[in-house]
């Protein structure tokens, strides 16, 4: 039976040593870990990770392994050197800044990349190991970004998801990265690939466009014969146990005691891990200026403010330990009194009574990181306030804000603006908290963690169902042996060719891709033979008219600008203009000059810019700077921004290869209809064609068609074979 594989640089169980220097092994606390196990203990599913701990030799490897097995997970074992290089190296010293915004604290070591990979490939060797066709992979976050595609590589029919927990930068951040095309190549390997918000999502595709020249049609991007789906899943919590926890008798307990240490005084909590990317320096002045504002509040409000312990051996995290001591030292000794402490700071964790009885206790609860992915903190608080009281204040740079928009949303970086905000959560009247806390608490509890991980795997499971629903197969002997047959048996076939990429091959030079003797002679055969063949192309008119003019074929140009029935003038569908020509036409000419070997051609009414000639990897830059261009400076103004292998074309949308096929279907009776072509402006024509007839692509590109061939070749081989059928036995 098929598997689901969760993959992570973490385990949900972490392993430690005791004083004796014994092997312990300690539950991992986490959304992930809470959402995910209702997913790897079932059956015999499985998590793959790191179990967080060097292990010293094969005897206590044997352990954690046999350990972990009765589990549900597979340890991956890393050394001191590459838990240095790869976590703390590459994945946070250089991935970590520049996915939060943080570029100037990058660290580009050539070294650590070399580690990134050889890390990754470990895990993609431990899953191989274990995984079969049929299960699905399911890869998370930043430290594994290369594994998708190390796995499809080896297993290119396998269900691959990924989801991304932090942020994704902008294309103009993320691009700093020397390896940037190498991390975007890995994600792509992913059938599906999640982000928490919008933007992340739309930055993500952006740089797939500009940094690997892929193309993106919409939230999908074209990988051959694959298309990658992306799209957003807000990670929520498991909303009922916050909400238990909230009314447990050791919760109670603990408010209790909390509550007649600290007196009547109103609290603001504020909970974060040591990173420099939460804001707690900013958040501390915002506060002591609060007090500077609002003096009336001395003695009245304190925050309780828990950090995390986290990398604080590290040089840079300790230096943010040594500002928030001397900050949080400084407020206290300026503001506070014999009585009262304006700050209370915690440099600890707590456990989960603990948390959840701040939670109850807050009157605010101070959420303000300069960059998250998501940021729970504020989903647990709001699902912690059983009576609705309290006010979430929330930086709209968490992912969190998108849903919880009923907070008060701040810029972290305006301090004077937070320092308001925390005087209006502490005026706004009980009544209001509790509408903007109901409506808050309403998302949260349906979008729980349950819901992200339901609906993640049933979108990956639709996109793979579609694939193999919607694969073209292989044309091969047998099957075009049903189609000669089909094709013999016929009085009317009727015949829809492509011709570049289809019954000629690509060249250089477009123009020096006129059809040799045997495509003359194949299509001087199957046009005299039976039916009718209708060469249906982008070329121009004149292109067409003097290579194949002279054959018994019909000929529609310019994809569906021009048509000719064999021995007719040329005809339009309808007038068109080309008045937009001169517009688009100087912002072609603008890329031909910067982009060496590239050029314009121009046709009666469509322009396109070839750049085959052009510098590998350099064309396809330019292509996706063109054509997000050509799309914003063509909107509104029905015209098409098209695609081709190695040229990008616009041309009016009233017409297309669909339509005029059509239109000859319409005018020709038949009895065997076929469609061969090989770009995506030959989609057009295999949907007009759908049921009624054979429908075959060249190339493993995703497709509409029912076949692929591999080549122009096997095509021609295909209309020899046609030929031959319709010759009489002697």
């Amino acid at each position: 039976m098929s598997r689901t594989i969760i993959v992570s640089n973490r385990l949900p169980i972490k392993v430690l040593r005791d004083e004796a220097n014994e092997l312990q092994f300690a539950t991992s606390e986490g959304g992930l870990a809470t959402g995910l196990g209702s997913v790897y203990k079932q059956g015999d599913n499985l998590w793959i990770g790191w179990p967080g701990l060097a292990v010293d030799n094969q005897e206590e490897e044997e352990i954690v392994c046999d350990k972990l097995k009765s589990g549900n997970m597979l340890p991956v074992f890393l050394t001191e050197e590459e838990v240095h290089e790869f976590y703390e190296g590459f994945s946070n010293e250089t991935l970590w800044p520049i996915f939060h915004y943080f570029s100037s604290y990058a660290n580009f070591d050539e070294d650590h990349w070399k580690a990134y990979q050889r890390v990754n490939q470990k895990f993609c060797d431990i899953i191989l190991s274990v995984a079969k066709p049929d299960d699905t992979i399911w890869v998370h976050d930043y430290q594994l970004l290369l594994v998708p595609q190390m796995i499809r590589e080896q297993l290119s029919e396998i269900s691959i998801g990924f989801f991304q927990h932090i942020p994704f930068p902008s294309f103009e951040t993320f691009r700093a990265i020397p390896w940037r095309r190498e991390l975007l190549m890995g994600l792509l390997g992913a059938d599906l690939v999640g982000f928490h918000t919008y933007d992340d999502m739309r930055h993500f595709l952006s740089s797939v466009s500009r940094l690997a020249g892929m193309k993106v049609n919409q939230a999908q991007v074209v990988m051959g014969n694959r298309t990658v789906t992306v799209d957003a899943f807000p990670m929520g919590i498991d909303f009922d146990k916050y909400e238990g926890m909230a009314s447990h008798p050791d919760t109670l307990s603990k408010e209790v005691e909390f509550r007649t240490s600290i007196g009547k005084t109103k609290m603001i909590i504020s909970i974060d891990r040591l990173d420099y990317s939460k804001g707690i320096p900013n958040r501390l002045k915002a506060f002591e200026q609060f007090f500077e504002l609002y003096p009336q509040y001395i003695g009245e409000v304190s925050l309780f403010m828990i950090v995390v312990p986290s990398r604080d051996t590290v040089p840079r995290y300790k230096e943010l330990k040594e500002e928030i001591d001397l900050a949080v030292g400084r407020i206290n000794a300026k503001i506070g009194t014999v009585n009262w402490k304006p700050i209370h700071y915690f440099y600890r964790s707590f456990n989960i009574h603990d948390l959840s009885a701040f939670y109850r206790m807050a009157d605010v609860a101070l959420v303000t990181p300069m960059r998250d992915g998501m940021n729970l903190v504020a989903k647990e608080y709001v699902a912690s306030k059983l009576d609705n009281k309290g006010v979430l204040i929330l930086s709209e740079m968490a992912g969190a804000s998108k849903e919880l928009s009923d907070s008060i949303l701040i810029n972290p970086n305006d301090i004077h603006s937070l320092a308001d905000a925390i005087f209006e959560a502490l005026e706004m009247e009980v009544e209001e908290q509790k509408i903007h806390m109901a409506v808050m608490k309403q998302t949260i509890k349906r979008y729980n963690i349950h819901h992200w991980v339901s609906l993640f795997l049933e979108q990956l499971e639709a996109i793979k169902s579609e694939q193999k629903a919607s694969g073209a197969r292989h044309l091969v002997a047998n099957l075009q042996g049903e189609l000669v047959a089909q094709y013999q048996s016929s009085e009317k076939p009727l015949l829809f060719l492509d011709y570049d990429g289809t019954l000629s091959g690509f060249h250089h030079d477009p123009q020096k891709a006129n059809p040799d003797e045997h495509l003359l002679n194949l299509l001087s055969h199957l046009g005299t033979s039976k039916g009718h063949v209708v060469i249906i192309s982008g070329r121009d008119r004149e292109t067409l008219n003097k290579w194949l003019g002279h054959l018994p074929v019909d000929l529609i140009a310019e994809h569906g600008v021009w048509y000719r029935y064999q021995g007719q003038e040329w005809k339009m569908p309808s007038a068109l203009s080309g008045a937009w020509k001169e517009q688009v036409g100087l912002v072609m000419d603008t890329f031909v000059n910067r982009t060496p070997g590239s050029f314009v051609e121009e046709k009666d009414y469509s322009l396109a810019w070839h750049y085959r000639k052009a510098e590998q990897g350099f064309g396809e830059l330019r292509a996706r700077e063109l054509v997000n261009h050509l799309r914003y400076i063509t909107h509104g103004m029905s015209l098409q921004v098209l695609e081709g292998d190695m040229v990008i074309e616009v041309k009016s949308n009233e017409v297309n290869k669909g339509k005029a096929a059509r239109r000859f279907m319409r005018k020709f009776e038949h009895d065997f209809l076929m469609a061969i072509g090989d770009d995506w402006t030959d989609e057009d024509t295999f949907e007009a064609v759908g049921d009624q007839g054979e429908t075959i692509k060249v190339g493993r590109a995703a497709t509409e068609a029912s076949y692929f061939v591999e080549n122009y070749q096997e095509v021609r081989k295909l209309l020899d074979k046609f030929v031959l059928s319709s010759i009489p036995a002697e």
